[in-house]
């Protein structure tokens, strides 16, 4: 009977493996599955298509000028200049400031940190802050930020500056690049750990020479994609200040003025453009989509950029 059993085995592996065996469950599944994808990227062309048929009068008539003019009263003469230098501004201080406080804390956490009920605790909290709404961030961001550190974010602008929504952002991000990182962490194999540790290095030696840069791709990936989530979040900088109609920006300012006063950014000039009559804005707005989505894009480049070249083999 055992002999018997076993030719059975035999022949269902060698028929899976030589694809003669109808598995009609398997197809059907895989055809749900394509069904799925097929309809999600004709949804996704749809409504890339309509943006572009909205923003083609304005992209094809003004093009560079569109890109390099400020916010103005007028449909045709307004621009995304001070919005894309706004959002550039907030994204650079999010890095600055969430980058190196979430990658060390996952180093931390996931090589460092014993396995107590404390820690426990402490990564179900960061898991759910990953979770929560942005526009709670917002509030949290204007109740701090603006509020109570008015006179570090910005006495001239009550708190409403590039600071406070730049401080906000990284508050929203840092626990996905927490867990992100721990995520890249947890795929390195624990042989490089044990061989690093039977030739005597120490554990700094073992995170800072082969765990960190064989989870470097993945660290990267994430971290960067967590920057384009930043780049085109709108509630929480609608809560903390962003400036959604004419901004003025007086030149002959220093560095530390600019993070102080007001601000805008992309996200916040389309939300606000969208909600204007017309259709000079409603292009407007769909023209800024365009070039949200093609800066979205360029970071996502990079982060597959940064991933193909520190990709090692082990």
């Amino acid at each position: 009977m055992a002999a018997v059993a076993t030719t059975k085995v035999e022949e269902s592996v060698r028929l899976a493996l030589t694809g003669r065996r109808a598995d009609v469950r398997g197809q059907l599944f895989r055809l749900a599955l394509l069904s799925m994808l097929l309809v999600a990227l004709g949804v996704l062309i749809v409504l890339i298509a309509s943006i572009l048929i909205d923003a083609w009068p304005v992209l094809s008539d003004r093009g560079w000028e569109f890109l390099t003019s400020d916010t103005s009263s007028l449909a045709s003469r307004t621009g995304v200049r001070q919005g894309v230098v706004g959002s550039l501004i907030l994204v650079g201080i999010v890095a600055v400031i969430a980058l190196p406080l979430g990658i060390a804390s996952a180093i931390y956490l996931q090589e460092y940190a014993r396995d107590t009920r404390l820690n426990r605790l402490l990564i179900s909290n960061v898991r759910n802050l990953a979770g929560v709404p942005s526009v709670v961030f917002g509030i949290l961001g204007f109740v701090i930020f603006v509020q109570a550190l008015r006179g570090f974010t910005g006495p001239n602008s009550y708190g409403r500056s590039y600071l406070s929504g730049a401080l906000t952002l990284s508050v929203l991000v840092m626990p996905i690049v927490i867990l992100v990182s721990m995520e890249a962490l947890r795929t390195v194999p624990a042989s490089i750990r044990e061989a690093a540790y039977g030739v005597g290095a120490t554990r700094w030696e073992v995170v800072r020479s082969h765990v960190v840069p064989y989870a470097a791709p993945g660290i990267f990936t994430g971290t960067i994609l967590s920057l384009a989530r930043a780049f085109g979040e709108t509630a929480p900088l609608l809560l903390v200040g962003a400036v959604t109609g004419y901004l003025s920006t007086p030149p002959g300012r220093g560095v530390w003025q600019i993070l102080q006063e007001q601000y805008t950014a992309l996200p916040t000039q389309i939300f606000a453009w969208s909600k204007l009559p017309g259709e000079d804005w409603q292009a407007n707005a769909a023209a800024a989509i365009i070039v949200l989505l093609a800066a979205i894009l360029a970071v996502n480049l990079v982060a597959i950029l940064l991933r193909n070249r520190y990709a090692r083999k082990w």
